[in-house]
């Protein structure tokens, strides 16, 4: 398409500032970018929108406009929700490098910009096809009106008489046509996407070719955000964050009008998936506010409020607040120096999180059904991603503690693509908290976390994980565990204690250490603290309640024992 044609249609709302002459441009792409040097992204005729977050003062226009110069872009279309009205000094910076810029109004999404010229320039591409995807607009929409990916796949199949599915990195069913036939089996869909991963880590071009049994497939990447495929030792860091389009076809003879068509329909395809990910902005800041009050050690008021605004985002309608969980996740590589891994992190465990249980055994208190990801709030600090798992309904297992996410299940349908995808210089390590039930078991809930993470990068393999059960009491005898390791097991046990002590002056340390002094005789305690027995009673029912263990158990007495005589 022709950036004029931009400029036609009243729905985008583009004022142009600069470039009148330059209005016969082709199109072939866009991208939204907010990076002061987006040129690894960019391969040459882009429609570029920026918020120009990346704008600190005048003399940046100049460089970002030099560099989108150098990489061939078409034009440059600048928001004005940030500043109120597109910079002069970028304009000037654009009419000196005879790039034509555009201003986007506020009110104009990028999403409504960025869904017109892919739909315009696959369109050119695609003939008939691409006018039938035109006229189901609502393949674009959310709600039960629309029909997202599957509507495209529907397509495909009746036009062009090919099944397609949309996967995940690690093999989830996202979207698949409704008259396709028979589901794709789960072991099939593992298998295209560690085959769509181990291609990707090895650079090679796609669509990835593959045979399963005796069906051919042909894997096409689905990049959200105009990105770019990445080159060298961050090609396997950005296949485990990206959709692939798996086609029942072999693509190695189709003519390129062929291959053009369904690389317009996995660009169509990364629009919805760009909708998804913005949709976890908000369950993303919620989860990172939580996160930074709990390691700057706020009181617990303060998280226990956060945690009341979260728990309506993340699990509306409910009456009362939720058990949670804490989840830690790290991506490391042998080589080091990736980009931002806490972030790929974080999109990695979003995507571990939302997958459903192998085998249909449920593996967390979370609802199943399509919408369960949108209850998952996933922060990301330094190396690491933090997942914040809300519990609306929580059983108890064997020891009596909240039962939900479980290390062992979380990896089990993911382990073999992500194995692929990691190669022979990655590892992806989890840790599993145990239930929580307030604030105040929030902070040993991330540190347990972290430690269990811990335990499992101490194992081989480039896919482990480790729940808080492997952070039982017995380990903390043995001579190998860290310091650290034990700072956290009595924190976990005794700060919920000790901060109610400094709130209430409710001695339920020392009533702690005097009952299990008098190895939990009710008599004997009370007269040891001048208490009457239901005043004891009271004291040790509060310290259940606030640790989650039960002192009839013996177990937790010497998990008590020990924090103890540790702290």
């Amino acid at each position: 398409m022709r950036l004029r044609a931009l400029l036609d249609t009243d729905a985008l709302g583009l004022r142009l500032l600069g470039g009148e002459g330059e209005l016969e441009r082709s199109v072939r792409g866009v991208m939204t970018t907010d990076l002061r040097d987006p040129s690894r992204y960019l391969n040459g005729g882009e429609l570029v929108l920026t918020g120009l977050a990346w704008r600190r003062g005048p003399a940046d226009s100049e460089s970002f406009v030099r560099i989108l110069v150098r990489s061939g872009v078409a034009a440059l279309a600048a928001g004005e929700a940030e500043l109120g009205e597109v910079p002069e000094d970028l304009v000037v910076a654009c009419a000196r490098h005879r790039l034509p810029l555009f201003a986007v109004n506020e009110s104009v999404a990028f999403a409504t910009v960025t869904e017109h010229v892919v739909r315009q320039v696959s369109g050119e591409r695609a003939g008939d096809l691409a006018a039938v995807v035109d006229r189901h607009r609502r393949m674009m929409t959310a709600g039960p009106a629309g029909g997202g990916p599957d509507v495209v796949l529907d397509l495909l199949g009746s036009d062009l008489d090919l099944r397609a599915w949309v996967l995940s990195p690690t093999g989830r069913l996202v979207a698949g046509a409704r008259s396709a036939g028979p589901a794709l089996p789960a072991e099939v869909r593992t298998r295209l996407a560690a085959e769509h991963l181990a291609a990707s880590r090895a650079g090679r071009p796609a669509p990835h070719r593959v045979t399963v049994g005796t069906t051919a497939y042909s894997l096409f990447p689905v990049r959200g955000g105009g990105r770019a495929p990445r080159a060298g030792r961050d090609a396997g860091e950005t296949a485990l964050s990206e959709w692939l389009l798996a086609v029942e076809a072999d693509a190695g003879d189709w003519p390129g009008e062929r291959l053009d068509l369904l690389y317009g329909v996995t660009q169509l395809i990364a629009v919805d998936r760009d909708r998804r990910d913005a949709a976890r902005t908000v369950r993303r800041r919620l989860a990172q506010e939580v996160l930074e009050l709990v390691q700057s050690g706020a009181p617990p008021a303060e998280i226990a409020a956060r945690l009341r605004v979260a728990a309506p985002v993340l699990l509306p309608g409910l009456g009362a607040a939720p058990h949670w969980q804490v989840v830690v996740a790290r991506v490391e590589w042998a080589d080091g120096g990736r980009d931002e891994p806490g972030r790929a992190a974080q999109r990695l465990l979003e995507e571990i999180l939302v997958d459903p249980a192998p085998a249909g055994r449920p593996r967390s208190g979370i609802p199943a059904g399509p919408d369960h990801g949108d209850r998952i709030a996933v922060a990301h600090a330094g190396e690491e991603a933090v997942a914040l798992v809300p519990l609306p309904s929580v059983g108890t297992g064997h020891d009596g503690s909240a039962t939900g996410v479980q290390a062992d299940a979380l990896l089990e349908s993911v382990r073999e693509p992500l194995t692929a995808g990691l190669g022979g210089d990655g590892r992806v390590t989890l840790g599993v908290s145990a239930a929580v039930h307030s604030a105040e078991g929030l902070r040993g809930a991330l540190e347990e976390a972290r430690h269990a993470r811990r335990v499992a990068a101490a194992r081989p393999g480039r896919v482990c994980a480790a729940g808080h059960q492997e952070l039982a009491s017995h380990v903390l005898l043995l001579p190998f565990v860290p310091d650290d390791v034990r700072r956290a097991f009595t924190a976990r046990l005794l700060d919920p204690l000790r901060d109610y002590d400094r709130r209430h002056r409710a001695e339920l340390i020392p009533t702690l250490e005097a009952f299990l002094d008098c190895d939990g005789s009710w008599t004997r305690c009370a007269a040891r603290l001048h208490l009457h027995v239901n005043t004891l009673r009271y004291r040790v029912g509060r310290i259940e309640q606030l640790t989650g263990r039960d002192l009839a158990r013996l177990e937790d007495k010497l998990d008590f024992f020990l924090a103890l005589r540790m702290s």
